[in-house]
């Protein structure tokens, strides 16, 4: 099985634990609503010298598609990633990474229920034993602790923002528009952009400072540009199932992060979490047979 294909969704979740990481460092630096709007205001700046003249010259394309491109923005680029920065604001980080670890299980369900596609046993066994790694790693190797967890506003708020990220999975998968990756990418954040700036005008408007300039940069260019092109590009590839069981590698990764640059130290419960999550990609990506196909008779 070749491995390049794998590249791009282990890259885009590898720069997204990076933004994990750094994501408490949000909550009283920048509000919600001004990094959500800024990253992808600064993500379009970085973007337009480049794709610009592309864009012009697929303009017919993009105007015949405009909808579905506004439809993927707001799903992918302004409601996931907004809803996530307001959510942390009312709930703990061991709940967000709970909830996000729906995404693999909700892509599969919204790939049967919208594409028609069969689940895969490797997809179902995999996605069932990587979340149950995730919830070994949150819970330090005490599941039992899981059950006090309280519910938030913010959970809630996670979960319809994994239902957004898993549906837009499903629909980049439905719609293989006639357009270029990057010209792609830059109408999503153009519509994400206008869909954001609402509630930026609402504020309150954080002013850019010292203090907030290195997150807006990480947000908007590394972990907004890069990730969703190479998000785009894993699902072309691999397909939003098998693409989306690599969002569980985020809780590892930002272990391993966290060990790097904040001196935290590795625990039993990260390596036998790290393990069982690692297994549940592994599964799903090599076994691939549908659910109620039968062999063949020899």
């Amino acid at each position: 099985m070749p491995l390049l294909p794998f590249l791009a969704p282990l890259g885009a979740v590898l720069i997204w634990s990076g933004n994990m990481t750094i994501n408490q460092l949000t909550v009283g630096t920048i509000s919600p609503s001004s990094i959500a709007f800024l990253r992808w205001v600064l993500a379009v700046l970085v973007m337009t010298p480049f794709v610009w003249p592309r864009l012009w010259s697929e303009r017919r394309q993009v105007i015949q598609h405009w909808p579905r491109l506004a439809l993927l923005g707001l799903l992918g680029m302004a409601l996931w990633q907004g809803l996530a920065y307001v959510a942390a604001a009312t709930t703990s980080a061991t709940n967000m990474g709970i909830l996000a670890a729906m995404v693999p299980l909700l892509t599969i369900l919204l790939s049967a229920l919208v594409l028609r596609e069969a689940p895969t046993w490797g997809g179902c066994i995999g996605g069932l034993l990587a979340l149950i790694g995730v919830l070994w790693l949150l819970s330090q190797g005490r599941l039992a602790t899981l059950a006090a967890l309280e519910v938030a506003p913010g959970d809630a708020l996670m979960v319809v923002a994994a239902i957004c990220y898993a549906l837009y999975g499903v629909m980049l998968k439905r719609w293989p528009l006639p357009i270029s990756p990057w010209v792609m990418l830059y109408g999503q954040a153009l519509f994400a952009v206008i869909a954001l700036l609402p509630f930026y005008l609402m504020g309150p408007m954080t002013p850019i400072d010292s203090k907030n300039i290195g997150l807006i940069l990480y947000a908007g260019i590394p972990a907004s540009i890069v990730t969703t092109y190479l998000w785009m590009l894993a699902i072309r590839q691999i397909g939003a199932s098998r693409a989306s069981i690599f969002i569980n590698l985020m809780p590892l990764f930002s272990a391993l992060i966290a060990m790097s640059f904040l001196s935290e130290t590795l625990s039993w419960h990260h390596l036998s979490g790290g393990a069982l999550v690692l297994s549940g990609v592994l599964l799903a990506q090599t076994l691939r047979r549908p659910i109620g196909l039968k062999s063949p008779v020899t």
